[in-house]
């Protein structure tokens, strides 16, 4: 699993948590868990899930606390 920090065409900055298995239902559910954990929206796309503005250290710890793996 992979953390990054992209910025939109529109100037706005979201993480974007990638490496994800191939399951929709999966991804929506942890779009959803993260995005109520950072108090901010987000999507669950093809790439990953994106969560609105750099949470890469509260992600980070979330998803270790998981049992992920976390790069970047």
């Amino acid at each position: 699993m992979s953390l990054s920090v992209e910025k939109r065409g529109s100037g706005k900055i979201v993480t974007v948590i990638g490496g994800l298995p191939a399951n929709p239902e999966f991804s929506e559910g942890l779009a959803r868990e993260l995005k109520k954990a950072c108090g901010t929206g987000g999507r669950a796309g093809d790439a990953g899930v994106e969560i609105q503005g750099d949470h890469r250290e509260r992600l980070r710890d979330l998803l270790g606390r998981k049992g992920w793996t976390v790069k970047g």
